[in-house]
């Protein structure tokens, strides 16, 4: 897998997103993701488990990433080709 482009790493580790950028090599297990997608409902977004509904929420996500999320949000135009 590539890198980040070394004219953004230092900008990646500024926004909290240097970590996040190391993430690279994931084992995806087939039967896992098909079992997802027959139990996701599009209709309402939530995957329709067993023992109930079930949603990713973005603190999932920060969670999961380790991301920080106590600063403003990046809302500016960026401008890479």
């Amino acid at each position: 897998m590539p890198t980040p482009d070394p004219r953004i790493e230092h900008l990646l580790e500024v926004v909290s997103f240097g970590e996040v950028a190391k993430v690279r090599h994931f084992k995806i297990n087939d039967c896992l993701i098909t079992s997802l997608v027959e139990r996701w409902r599009h209709e309402i977004h939530i995957f329709h488990l067993l023992v109930g509904e079930c949603t990713v929420t973005l603190e999932d996500v920060t969670l999961q990433l380790s991301l920080r999320i106590d600063n403003k949000a990046i809302a500016r135009p960026t401008f890479f080709d």
